[in-house]
């Protein structure tokens, strides 16, 4: 047994740890899996302690900052769902809310009706200019640990295991 493993061979700070596991992960693969889903969690946590009081939700929120990237030409509702961080939120469903709170506008697109273009109001980019040095305070908070080197790292294997994922999936 290693110095960095207690007497169970849980080591101390790991994923297995902090969730209180006592039988051991099934493969390292798993143990990985845990453990990014666990941090993402964590991540996403701290995200929703500082844009939460705002009275938006973390996926609100990203449908903010991809209608700012956007610019005044506005985005087609399906491309904004495309882009989304979490895949499975209904961009329907946000965009309803933040209509009614005044942060975007939609309208439908001629000469295809079928298509609904969204736009950021002036409300909406206010919303997230005044969010902006919170959350960029946030994210240093949880990725400063880091290195640029290990961040730098971390970011390539991140892409590496989404790139096989989608392979995975067929896209």
């Amino acid at each position: 047994m290693s110095s960095d493993e207690t007497a169970a061979g849980v080591r101390p700070g790991s994923v297995q740890a902090e969730i209180r596991q006592r039988v051991p992960f099934r493969s390292r693969a798993e143990e990985a899996a845990v453990t990014l889903m666990r941090t993402a969690s964590v991540v996403a946590r701290a995200m929703a302690r500082v844009i939460e009081p705002e009275g938006v939700s973390v996926a609100q929120y990203n449908v903010l900052r991809i209608l700012r990237g956007a610019g005044k030409s506005g985005m087609p509702t399906l491309s904004i769902r495309d882009r989304m961080i979490e895949e499975g939120a209904s961009i329907t469903r946000l965009l309803d809310k933040l209509e009614e709170t005044g942060y975007v506008r939609r309208e439908r697109c001629r000469p295809d009706r079928r298509q609904v273009i969204a736009y950021l109001t002036d409300a909406g980019a206010a919303l997230l200019d005044r969010l902006d040095p919170a959350v960029h305070a946030a994210n240093q908070r949880v990725m400063g640990v880091l290195g640029e080197a290990e961040t730098t790292a971390l970011l390539s294997l991140l892409d590496q295991v989404r790139a096989a994922t989608r392979s995975d999936a067929g896209e």
